[in-house]
């Protein structure tokens, strides 16, 4: 089994009374959390702006204000789990290892891109990287999640798969199809729901008749986890519980990770049914890759010239992404009918 993509975790117990992350993760690992959160933010900044620009067509489901759940789910996690993703997956895609350049190039409908430009911005998949793709079937993962799970625990392979979904999926059929099959075969599946609060315009309160999207873990018999979604130390030690309780056999978890998205469900919603003070609220208040980077700074990890190298780091590989890009070649009219089904040797 591969290494976790944080590498380097601290040995269990090292400054017991710091939060987990802290504990189990070194400078390095930290170092990168940061670089990926930060990632993901910039890369959907630069896939706004371009399609402001007319450099990208159709739409886009952003998730920034997101970021440390994507990125503390996916931490514990080996190259060889996988995971499966939604139409706002970018995050997703980033922290599971995915080339910025690759996905820059989706985004603009070129052949260089992980779909070779035929799938854009909800398509996105690397199996290579474990990422089974994201979907834009509201609960379209989640079946193919208990189905990637089903093979794993089949082959004894050793692999878990973490399916990612919103909270606006908790009300299709599939999640609890899902959630009861996988309990029933004890899979090792996590389901990861990201609750932003609102599927499209309906918030979570007028949606849905539980409190908690974590609540209906207890039909399924399965643990029903709520975290800070915007705490990344919180949200690592959910999914790395709900990892090693997969890896032994003990069956699936449902975490819960209580977030904010700070646009609209996609470009072309005006956001008239939030307030601009309940999303400043957020912003100025919550936002994951502020508490993060002052942790690190409280914890004496990194520092503020530290932190701005990141920053720095992260700003040339989405200029190179972009520019790569804009200069990849569109994709051969003659190859529009190949690369739908799997073609075998």
């Amino acid at each position: 089994m591969a290494k976790a993509q944080a590498s380097s975790p601290r040995a269990p117990g090292a400054g017991a009374n710091l939060p987990f992350l802290y504990r189990h993760y070194d400078k390095a690992a930290l170092r990168e959390a940061l670089r990926k959160m930060h990632l993901i933010r910039r890369f959907e900044e630069g896939a706004e702006d371009s399609y402001m620009r007319g450099l990208i067509h159709g739409t886009m489901h952003l998730s920034i204000g997101q970021e440390a759940s994507a990125v503390g789910i996916c931490m514990p996690l080996t190259e060889e789990d996988q995971i499966t993703s939604t139409h706002r997956g970018h995050g997703h895609s980033i922290a599971k290892g995915a080339d910025v350049k690759r996905m820059f190039a989706e985004f603009f409908g070129k052949s260089t891109g992980y779909c070779r430009g035929l799938g854009g911005s909800m398509h996105i998949a690397d199996v290579s990287k474990g990422n089974l793709g994201a979907n834009g079937i509201v609960g379209g993962g989640l079946p193919i999640a208990v189905g990637a799970a089903l093979s794993a625990k089949k082959q004894k392979n050793g692999k878990v798969v973490v399916c990612f979904f919103g909270d606006g999926a908790n009300n299709e059929g599939a999640f609890h199809e899902a959630l009861n099959m996988a309990s029933i075969w004890k899979l090792p599946v996590i389901f990861a729901c990201e609750n932003n609060q609102y599927g499209m315009s309906t918030s979570i309160a007028r949606s849905t008749a539980v409190p908690n999207v974590a609540d209906r873990a207890a039909a399924y018999s399965m643990p029903g986890v709520i975290v800070d979604g915007n705490n990344l130390s919180e949200v690592t030690e959910a999914s790395h519980t709900a990892i090693e309780r997969a890896r032994a056999g003990e069956g699936p978890t449902l975490i819960e990770a209580k977030t904010y998205r700070y646009r609209g469900h996609s470009k072309s919603d005006r956001n008239r049914y939030r307030t601009k003070e309940e999303i400043e609220d957020w912003m100025s208040k919550r936002d994951p890759i502020a508490l993060f980077e002052a942790e690190l700074k409280g914890f004496n990890i990194l520092d503020a010239a530290e932190i701005d190298a990141v920053r720095s780091e992260v700003e040339r590989e989405i200029a190179e992404g972009i520019e790569f890009a804009k200069k990849s070649p569109m994709p051969d009219l003659a190859s529009l009918e190949r690369y739908v089904y799997t073609e075998l040797a």
